[in-house]
């Protein structure tokens, strides 16, 4: 009887491969219309935002009138969510009004440099020719969700 060398673990041959035990190739399937450089996302990201920060620099949002988006949340419960005070927050940044900032979303306010860090280090990659996702484990996202509702609850408390 044939027995199978010790520490070796055969692995059954894949039938998306033609069975030749090859393993298909990591990475999501791209058909060739769809390639793109890794730094195309991160840019266009990049020109959305100075856009954005751009048209938001000369409307108000404290004040009333303004074409400006509008929180679907708060407007079907009357109550704020994680984000709300984000549009407040981003204007008064841009005007140099730290105070002000804070007190529109003090957690977006506290987030900003990572997400800052998180864009810096895509872009980085991006423009080197590699792609670069941010993998987070269970607990983390775990973490960013238990905050989230817990800064929900308590702007809408107090």
């Amino acid at each position: 009887m044939p027995t199978k060398p010790a520490g070796r673990h055969l692995r059954p041959a894949d039938d998306r491969d033609g069975g030749a035990g090859r393993r298909p190739s990591a990475g999501p399937h791209r058909s060739p219309g769809l390639l793109r450089h890794p730094a195309a996302g991160p840019l266009g990201l990049l020109a959305a935002g100075l856009a954005g920060a751009a048209y938001l620099y000369s409307r108000d949002p404290h004040r009333s009138g303004q074409v400006l988006p509008f929180c679907p949340w708060r407007r079907l419960t009357g109550l704020q969510c994680p984000g709300c005070g984000g549009t407040r927050m981003a204007y008064d940044l841009l005007h140099g009004d730290l105070a002000a900032a804070w007190h529109d979303n003090a957690a977006l306010l506290l987030a900003l440099p990572f997400v800052a860090a998180w864009f810096a280090v895509r872009l980085r990659h991006g423009l080197a020719g590699r792609h670069w996702r941010l993998r987070m484990g269970p607990r983390a996202v775990a973490a960013l969700l238990v905050g989230a509702v817990l800064w929900t609850v308590g702007r809408n408390l107090f």
